[in-house]
C-alpha cells in the first residue's frame, strides 16, 4: 500500500524541484560544498520531506504545520538562488527558473493547505 504523500501532487512537484536545485548546485565551486550548495540542497530536500512527514500526522492542524515549514524551505531556496546568481554560480536565467518554479510550488502548497480547513 502506498504512503499518503505519494498521492499528493505537491510532493511530486517538490521532488522535481529538489532535483532541479541539485542540478543547479552541482556546478558550484568546491569551496561551497559545505556552504551555499549544502544549504540550498538541504532546503530543497526539506520541502518534500516535510510534506511527507506532515501527511503522516493524525490531524490537519499538524499536517498544516509541516506544510508551513515546507513553504518556508521553498522561500529559502528562492532567496538562496539570488545569492548563487550574485556570486555567478548560476546564470540570471537559471536563477529566474528556480525562483519561478519555487513560487509556483509555494502557491500550490498554500492552495493544498486551504483544502485542509
Amino acid at each position: 500500500m502506498p504512503f499518503r504523500f505519494e498521492s499528493l501532487d505537491i510532493w511530486h512537484m517538490a521532488r522535481d524541484y529538489s532535483r532541479k536545485v541539485y542540478c543547479a548546485t552541482a556546478k558550484f565551486p568546491r569551496h561551497e560544498d559545505y556552504g551555499l550548495r549544502s544549504q540550498m540542497n538541504r532546503a530543497a530536500n526539506s520541502i518534500g520531506l516535510n510534506i511527507a512527514e506532515g501527511s503522516a500526522k493524525g490531524s490537519n492542524k499538524a499536517f498544516d504545520y509541516h506544510l508551513e515549514v515546507a513553504i518556508g524551505s521553498t522561500f529559502e531556496v528562492a532567496a538562496a538562488s539570488f545569492l548563487a546568481a550574485d556570486n555567478a554560480y548560476i546564470t540570471a536565467d537559471e536563477q529566474k527558473k528556480l525562483y519561478d518554479e519555487g513560487q509556483k510550488l509555494a502557491k500550490s502548497i498554500n492552495a493544498f493547505r486551504n483544502t485542509l480547513s
